[in-house]
């Protein structure tokens, strides 16, 4: 794996004295159990990168809500953490977190192999928009972090990776050493091999939501990686390997510890 960023340059970027609270920090850990495992060192860490996107990040209400401090951090928690070992470089795409107080209604819009365009409307939880904010349903914020496999937050947050190369397409740009052709040929047979298995009336810790298109996999199996590691390194042990060198951390090894 490349070097991640070294801590003391972390720290020129960020005053001790700037950190989250105490306080405030042991609830975030009390309360979000997929940030088990972690050594006083890598806590640390994630301490930094909260307290940064919490300065760096635009954080707006919408249809009535209000939005304290806490719920603030809530969300900063579970959005650093797949940038743990990246860093907030990967997240310069990012400007604005909208939250709103329920699930939403949001236009759809599918071009099918037969070059037909498809739009309906359906609720969501949670959108990112290529040139706009992340919108967030707070009570699915609140449902995410429980070590069961789902996560709007960072659902929401690995379509922001995935634009970073300028095209939604389930590929994020690639670290230096690693394969884009072997990363096309494991997500597509597991992609197709999800869509067999679902059409079968088999059962599957990716949920059919994740066929609706390349860019949605990616974003269903990077939440499932973080909340239900060990699930999804037993289903599709390939996705997990390529995400592993990807995000630059093994979930799986450090919360069966």
């Amino acid at each position: 794996m490349e070097k991640t960023i070294s801590r003391r340059s972390r720290r020129l970027h960020i005053g001790y004295g700037e950190l989250l609270s105490e306080v405030e920090w042991s609830s975030l850990l009390a309360h979000h159990p997929i940030l088990d495992g972690f050594s006083p060192a890598e806590l640390g860490h994630l301490r930094e990168l909260v307290t940064a996107f919490l300065r760096a990040k635009r954080f707006e209400a919408a249809e009535g809500i209000v939005l304290a401090g806490h719920m603030k951090a809530v969300i900063a928690v579970q959005a650093c953490l797949p940038i743990l070992n990246l860093g907030p470089k990967w997240y310069r795409n990012w400007k604005t977190v909208v939250v709103v107080p329920e699930h939403f209604e949001a236009k759809a819009r599918i071009l099918d192999p037969a070059g037909v365009v498809h739009e309906w409307e359906e609720l969501r939880i949670g959108e990112s928009w290529s040139r706009g904010p992340v919108v967030l349903s707070w009570p699915d914020v609140e449902a995410s972090g429980w070590a069961d496999g789902f996560n709007v937050v960072i659902h929401e947050a690995a379509h922001r990776l995935d634009l970073l190369d300028g095209a939604m397409n389930g590929r994020p740009p690639l670290h230096r050493k690693m394969n884009p052709v072997e990363w096309q040929r494991v997500f597509t047979a597991a992609y197709l091999g999800l869509e067999r298995r679902l059409g079968g009336g088999g059962a599957a810790v990716v949920s059919d939501y994740a066929l609706t298109s390349p860019s949605e996999f990616f974003a269903v199996v990077s939440e499932i990686f973080f909340e239900h590691p060990h699930a999804l390194k037993r289903e599709y042990p390939q996705v997990y390997h390529l995400l592993e060198e990807f995000y630059r951390q093994d979930p799986d090894r450090r919360l069966a510890g």
